[in-house]
């Protein structure tokens, strides 16, 4: 039989997981009685601790939430987790998080058992990132808990807002899910005044205080972020193209990123590719990539530049 102590750290781990628990089920985890269960339950609540108790044939105990945040008991698994985001959360996209990340990261790495902390520094030691987009706009905290929010409680929101091109404007929106893409985060949400879906950066938000009345839920557009990821590039591209392939849209559609392009059916044995990118040589190299035969029409300059690059290919064979 357990300790007290080391009982109550026992039972404070079980009632951390995501699940009710009898009190014969922690009787029998921890080797007790079910009335040692109600009394160490007690000294767990005059510790701050606010464990919920339900009555009847389902009943039983698990941890609700507080005034206080509890200490936390973390398994193996979930402490090397819970390190490797806080230190990837001290240069992430969320602005003025970051000091806020390494005092938790110097509290947790202070008690970690050296097993553990010999993991975390090798995962630290081998890894290489890459260098930080400082021109990508940092976000703030509470702007994104804001815009959760509204999304949670299904109410409308307006903002000012600056597009890609610099124009400013209001818009009405009713939100639905936040998107992150690597530094940068988007709201996916329904545009009243144009009736349709669309994908706002948040940085270029400025939500107005107090928010609109709630709405009805509406069906989301396909996968969100495949969808989000999509809109997003589409809106950089600075040239277009649409492309006969001669494969059938499945085959295609494999190897097409949804940031990439969409593929359109034609028939059993052809497809259009919808794609686009910043300049016609990326352009040439992703239609490279298909590994089938396609025809260009459009846009001029990128069959001018397939021309060219087909002569040079052709120059390069004795």
């Amino acid at each position: 039989m357990l300790e007290t102590s080391a009982r109550l750290l026992r039972l404070l781990s079980l009632l951390q997981t995501a699940r009710d628990w009898t009190g014969t089920d922690l009787a029998e985890r921890l080797g007790v009685s079910g009335r040692t269960v109600r009394a160490d339950v007690e000294r767990l609540r005059t510790l701050g601790y606010p464990v919920l108790a339900t009555r009847g044939a389902v009943g039983g105990y698990r941890l609700g939430a507080g005034a206080a945040l509890p200490p936390l008991l973390l398994d193996d698994e979930e402490a090397v987790a819970v390190t490797v985001g806080l230190r990837t959360a001290t240069g992430g996209a969320v602005a003025g998080i970051e000091e806020a990340s390494l005092r938790a990261l110097a509290k947790l790495e202070q008690v970690l058992p050296s097993r553990l902390r010999h993991r975390v520094n090798t995962l630290q030691t081998y890894t290489v990132p890459v260098p930080r987009d400082d021109t990508a706009p940092g976000v703030d905290p509470s702007l994104l808990t804001t815009l959760a929010a509204v999304c949670r409680d299904r109410e409308r929101l307006r903002f000012d807002y600056h597009d890609h091109s610099g124009t400013a404007g209001t818009r009405e929106v009713e939100p639905y899910r936040l998107v992150n893409w690597g530094r940068r985060w988007y709201l996916l949400a329904w545009d009243v005044g144009r009736d349709d879906w669309r994908t706002f950066r948040v940085d270029r938000m400025r939500p107005r205080i107090p928010t609109g009345p709630r709405f009805a839920p509406r069906e989301l557009p396909e996968d969100v972020a495949a969808y989000v990821s999509r809109r997003v590039s589409a809106a950089a591209w600075r040239h277009r193209a649409r492309v006969t392939v001669h494969a059938a849209a499945e085959v295609v559609a494999e190897r097409i990123n949804p940031a990439v392009g969409t593929v359109e059916r034609v028939d059993e044995h052809t497809c259009v590719l919808h794609t686009g990118a910043d300049t016609v040589e990326t352009l040439g190299v992703y239609l490279g990539l298909l590994g089938e035969e396609f025809e260009v029409t459009e846009p001029p300059e990128l069959v001018e530049h397939l021309r060219r690059l087909a002569e040079r290919y052709a120059r390069a064979i004795p």
